[in-house]
């Protein structure tokens, strides 16, 4: 019973201890009557810690690691001014200019396209096609471009929502609705990967520039002065595209898997750059994605067809890519041929299965 009544006591002193402690942390600053300058009651009460010294507060205040007991990469730094600094950069830098590059590239689009329309063939279909993307360069593309449209959606909303979503939506929903926005982000990431891999080493040999290629630019893509410029199985402008899906698709892959797997040893300050890397990589991917997504659909007669169904009509291949064509106009077939091949494929399969 006295053991009990000496721990009742010691269990009330030490209530009355932290409760005396949190009316101390809660105290404004008060103005010193000899000095006239303000004093912090927190800082006095800490400062009063055994061990705690000037020292001490200006390397916790300067970021200095070991200012904890723990050995832990970034959790034997108190206050990491880094952080503060990469919060800095993301706000005041790449989310102001990732709207300025996206709303830059789709407004320069209407602009064009309202000066002069799409371009339309010159001359009328003949009704015979050539193979223009074979079965496997269609299921890349439409793979890689599904799962970039997906991370792109995602990513926008990770760097965007809070400023727009954040405020309507009730907490629970808007809780759900970035957590999975961060999910999808996190593991549709390493499939996009493996999808841009494969792209590269499919059509990497295609796109080796060339003095067509020189010609192409010369005239803008057919801008510039007076009929279309000539182009092989690519032109200038595909090029330009490959190379920068390639390149900074590449790097946005890399710092995304290094975000992605933050347990191989990377400390915070690594994945606070790689994540600054992957946000600019990312938003100029996205912002001249709009004009291979505009000269692809809207801006070129005849071009999505080719990427739907495989092939092109003779009048779009010769406009376009005459060089390619004058090589492979001999393959050109009808459309009642092209439906017997697609007729004598699926008996085939039917008699098969």
């Amino acid at each position: 019973m006295k053991n009990c009544k000496r721990n009742s006591g010691s269990l009330w002193l030490s209530l009355v201890a932290l409760l005396l402690a949190g009316c101390l942390f809660s105290l404004p600053s008060v103005a010193q009557p000899e000095s006239g300058q303000p004093a912090d009651a927190r800082r006095e009460l800490m400062q009063t810690l055994p061990g705690v010294t000037p020292d001490y507060w200006r390397d916790v205040q300067g970021g200095v690691s070991g200012t904890t007991s723990s050995r832990s990469p970034g959790a034997n730094t108190l206050i990491m001014v880094e952080g503060e600094q990469w919060r800095t950069w993301r706000n005041q830098w790449v989310s102001p200019g990732g709207l300025i590059a996206l709303g830059g590239s789709a407004s320069a689009l209407l602009l064009f396209w309202l000066l002069f329309g799409p371009v339309k063939l010159e001359h009328p279909r003949t009704g015979r096609k050539l193979e223009r993307w074979t079965r496997m360069d269609r299921t890349i593309h439409w793979y890689v471009a599904s799962l970039f449209i997906i991370l792109g959606f995602t990513g926008l909303m990770l760097l965007y929502a809070k400023w727009f979503l954040q405020p309507i939506l009730p907490g629970g929903i808007w809780a759900a609705f970035m957590t999975a926005a961060k999910n999808i982000h996190n593991y549709l990431g390493p499939l996009f990967a493996l999808g841009l891999l494969a792209m590269i080493i499919k059509w990497i040999r295609h796109n080796a520039f060339n003095l067509v290629d020189l010609k192409w630019f010369a005239k803008g893509g057919g801008i510039v002065g007076k009929g279309h410029p000539p182009a092989g199985y690519l032109n200038g402008g595909e090029k330009v595209w490959f190379w920068i899906v390639t390149l900074v698709g590449l790097t946005v892959v890399i710092s995304g898997l290094v975000a992605d797997f933050p347990n191989f040893g990377q400390g915070r300050e690594t994945m606070q750059t790689t994540l600054l890397v992957h946000g600019v990589g990312a938003l100029i991917l996205m912002a001249a994605s709009f004009g291979h997504i505009y000269i692809g659909t809207a801006g070129t007669e005849g071009a999505f067809e080719g990427m739907k169904t495989g092939y092109v009509d003779e009048s779009w291949a010769k406009q376009h890519h005459d060089l390619w064509y004058e090589a492979v106009k001999d393959q050109a077939i009808s459309e009642s041929e092209l439906e017997a091949q697609k007729t004598g494929t699926t008996k085939s399969q039917t008699q098969a299965s």
